[in-house]
């Protein structure tokens, strides 16, 4: 390998601590050599384990998209999720048809439903089912909750699969409150195919789409993926939408909610 080479390489990966994404295109522009040249450095350096490839660039690489059983993500970042699903809970309002998903983050925001009437609450979370199950018996709220059938993920304590989706099919919510895997510029992703394909049958049936995402999720792009990020209405997070995503205008595509401690 030439020293003009390995120099391209390190402008390369320095170029991608700074942004989510990288692109063949500016790259080649930046660095004044040809695009083919720029995709097989990315071909090497993804070999070496120090990206990942997409259409158009690479992003960064990360050592695993194996998703981590349920009760170790109970306490990844656990005082963001709290604050994520409290700020949730605020958005479900009497007589609401609401779709909750799977993921940690949505037990809290189940924890925190209260002083709600009429609400129908469908989710596909064997975890969030009992939480909401409890609190109805307790009378923290009125209401029902519908459990979708399908075929269950005990690490995920979740249900999912064609029977899921087909089910999905005869509701329409007013409101859908998704977890993800991850979350960038482009779009929505995470680590299951049928979780995700299950995601993207909710928000086809929902007049408005929030997203439930602490700050860890920013940047990073798992394997499958849900939604472009225009789809999404609302986005609920601890943490200020990034400086370089408002330079790209999201903000104007979707409502960014900042959910603080308590």
């Amino acid at each position: 390998m030439s020293v003009l080479s390995t120099e391209r390489q390190e402008y390369i990966l320095e170029q991608l601590e700074k942004e989510d994404r990288i692109l063949v295109a500016n790259l080649a522009k930046s660095l004044g050599v040809t695009p083919e040249t720029i995709r097989r450095d990315l071909d090497i350096l993804e070999k070496e384990k120090k990206l990942k490839r997409v259409h158009g660039g690479a992003v960064k690489y990360h050592q695993t998209n194996n998703e981590p059983h349920f009760e170790k993500k109970m306490n990844l970042n656990y005082d963001a999720k709290v604050a994520i699903g409290n700020k949730a809970a605020e958005y479900i309002q009497d007589g609401d048809t609401v779709m909750i998903d799977v993921g940690t983050t949505n037990i809290h925001l189940a924890n925190a439903i209260r002083a709600v009437r009429g609400v129908t609450i469908v989710t596909n979370s064997l975890a969030a089912a009992e939480v909401l199950n409890n609190r109805l018996e307790n009378k923290e709220f009125e209401g029902k909750v519908i459990v979708l059938g399908g075929v269950t993920n005990p690490a995920q304590k979740s249900i999912v699969g064609a029977l899921t989706c087909k089910m999905l099919k005869d509701f329409r919510f007013d409101k859908v409150f998704l977890s993800c895997g991850g979350v960038t510029a482009e779009g929505v992703t995470d680590y299951d195919l049928e979780e995700s394909n299950v995601s993207t049958a909710m928000i086809e049936r929902a007049n408005q789409v929030f997203l439930m995402a602490d700050s860890s999720k920013l940047g990073y792009e798992s394997f499958y993926r849900i939604c472009s990020i225009s789809t999404i209405d609302y986005m609920i997070c601890d943490q200020d939408m990034p400086s370089k995503w408002r330079e790209q205008q999201l903000d104007t595509m979707l409502q960014w909610i900042i959910a603080k401690d308590v």
